[in-house]
């Protein structure tokens, strides 16, 4: 209200300042601003004074000019806090999108420490495969799969042991007709059962003995003549290691994974002392000496090959020059692949992890080299790199939520059981709105199923049919993932990176028919080396590792080549101090030789060839 009341009423042409009573103190109001901020207030004042008799100024324009500037003031206040908001907005977004990636970490970090690793779903028991009939063919969720082979008889799986018939004849005191007195004889001899026997192994002490000749006539006449029979070359000079002992000391380590401290307790229990610093250094020396030649033999040819699998896998060596005890070093893995001929597995250490290392191993190899996503392998010269679907299908495994994952199946083409349809089809996937993430894995299981049907065709006809079936599914799966958005960060993004980063690559497997969808063969030695590391921990020295190298090369290609491991390795340490050094004699002990397989592809046997009788080899 005004302070100050119109003189006689009016106020003629009043353009000055209004008092306005405000919280008991006076405020002085610019009256243009006040009408433009109060238009109401105006005209009500203005109405009021001309009845009265008074003249009111005109503040329109004036008013209209502060109204536009007042207008432009608010959208700029408006357009700021807009904004505010969008960043606002795009804050809480990164921060939703930070908390469920750190949710997906949390979870998976849970799943790696306290789950299952393995990508197999176990059989829960009572399902309908223990109730389905016993008929040819079994129908389990909704897919038909082929009855298994019945199961080997007894006679068929010991064929291969000694047979020793125990005969147990009746009594003499019970050998007399009970009703005539009169001796009976035998009618015949009944089968009643069949035991398995084992005898424990036993340590024995062999002194060898030399017979000394000496000529008594020549010794009559003041000469003396003397003859010594020749002995067997010792294994390691000076040490009581025999063929026998180091291979089972290998056996119990590097098949067995039983590390030396453990057999250090079991050699006390048989009776032989010995420490796990004796038989870590026959292990080391016999493999760099002995075994080293052969190792190499098989290197040259391995890069002779057209298709390589490679791996790496991480160890720890305590002693390493310039690198703390903590630090990790590497086993490099590398095999043959389906190509028909023998297999050949061979692991090297190497400290580190860098791409000259594969890159110098495999120098003179020509062909296809899978391997999984790690650019070191770019290094290498004159190959060309396949790329393993299975580690594709890992991320978008890994990206599914905990709750479906845990109904996924990622069945390999070798797996005994086959892939369902309802896990390989993406367009039922995509109908029934599931994760992207499930979308990607249904496409590599789409795959998979197609592939497990060409397992068994030639490599040119593999080929063929790979080109016909599996193209389009390629097609689609990168139609698809050009369409799929992850949020960044998520495991999602990690798994769509990964595919792109690897479109060239993926495919290069049709190259081939001999060539695999997937690097498993690889994945596979890499796991017979973690189960061994798991219980040894970890390389006491540089030699140590590379003798480990040495041995698990040598034992993985014998049991590739269906050998006896343990048989294998006590023939090469039986033969190989006299032929290290002929070439003729390395390559008799390669695993595929008629030497090898004659000798090595029964039981173990260590009594029909020792030291002191075994034969020469032929050549």
């Amino acid at each position: 209200m005004v302070d100050k009341p119109l003189k006689n009423g009016l106020n003629p042409a009043f353009s000055g300042v209004i008092h306005i009573k405000k919280c008991s103190s006076k405020c002085h109001v610019p009256a243009t601003r006040l009408f433009a901020e109060n238009p109401f207030f105006y005209y009500n004042y203005k109405q009021k004074t001309e009845r009265m008799g008074g003249v009111v100024a005109d503040h329109t324009e004036a008013m209209i000019e502060l109204l536009q500037k007042t207008i432009k003031e608010k959208d700029a206040e408006n357009a700021e806090l807009k904004e505010t908001i969008a960043k606002l907005n795009e804050t809480i977004d990164t921060l939703n999108s930070m908390v469920a990636n750190l949710n997906e970490t949390i979870e998976e970090m849970r799943r790696k420490i306290f789950g299952v690793s393995s990508e197999k779903t176990r059989r829960k028991r009572g399902s309908a495969d223990d109730e389905a009939e016993d008929t040819g063919a079994v129908t389990v969720r909704n897919h038909t799969r082929t009855k298994p082979k019945p199961k080997s008889t007894r006679e068929e799986l010991y064929a291969k042991l000694p047979v020793v018939e125990v005969r147990c004849p009746v009594p003499d005191d019970q050998r007399l007709c009970p009703d005539c007195d009169t001796p009976m004889e035998t009618l015949g001899w009944q089968f009643v059962r069949e035991d398995l026997r084992i005898t424990p192994a036993i340590v024995e002490r062999v002194h060898y003995m030399q017979e000394t000749l000496v000529c008594p006539a020549c010794r009559e006449e003041g000469d003396t003549t003397i003859v010594k029979a020749p002995t067997p070359t010792a294994l390691l000079p000076h040490s009581p290691a025999s063929p026998s002992m180091v291979a089972y000391v290998m056996y119990e380590k590097f098949v067995n994974a039983v590390p030396f401290y453990r057999q250090e307790m079991d050699w006390l229990q048989k009776g032989a002392p010995l420490a796990r610093e004796t038989t870590a250094n026959w292990c080391i020396k016999c493999a760099l000496e002995y075994f080293l030649p052969v190792y190499d033999r098989l290197h040259v040819y391995l890069v002779e090959r057209e298709i390589l699998h490679a791996d790496e896998t991480v160890c720890q060596v305590l002693h390493e020059d310039k690198k703390a005890a903590s630090s990790k070093s590497y086993m490099w893995i590398y095999l043959t692949g389906n190509d028909g001929k023998p297999a050949i597995i061979l692991f090297e250490y190497q400290p580190g992890r860098n791409g000259d290392y594969a890159r110098d191993f495999l120098e003179g190899f020509s062909g296809l080299l899978e391997c999984d996503g790690f650019t070191g392998y770019n290094k290498v010269d004159n190959v060309t790199l396949v790329c393993c679907l299975a580690h594709c299908r890992r991320y978008f495994y890994e990206a599914v939520p905990a709750a479906r994952r845990r109904k996924m199946k990622l069945l390999d083409v070798n797996s005994p059981e086959e892939i369902p349809e309802e896990a390989a089809s993406p367009d039922k996937a995509k109908e029934e709105k599931k994760t992207p993430a499930e979308i990607g894995v249904h496409y590599c299981n789409q795959l998979f199923k197609v592939e497990r049907t060409l397992k068994d065709l030639s490599a040119d006809d593999r080929k063929e049919k790979r080109l016909e079936l599996e193209t389009p599914i390629w097609a689609s799966f990168w139609s698809w993932l050009d369409t799929v958005k992850p949020v960044g960060g998520s495991l999602l993004e990690k798994a769509v990176t990964y595919a792109e980063n690897h479109r060239d690559l993926l495919g290069n497997y049709m190259l081939d028919g001999r060539c695999e969808i997937s690097n498993n063969r690889a994945e596979r030695q890499a796991k017979s080396y973690g189960t061994g590391r798991k219980n040894f921990l970890f390389h006491n020295s540089v030699n140590g590792a590379k003798s480990s190298a040495i041995i698990y090369s040598l034992v993985e290609t014998a049991k590739a080549n269906h050998l006896n491991i343990y048989q294998y390795l006590y023939t090469l340490l039986l033969y190989m101090p006299d032929y290290k050094d002929k070439p003729a004699g390395v390559e008799a002990m390669m695993p595929w030789s008629d030497f090898i397989k004659e000798r090595c592809s029964g039981v173990m046997d260590t009594k029909t060839e020792t030291p002191e009788n075994r034969g020469q080899i032929p050549i």
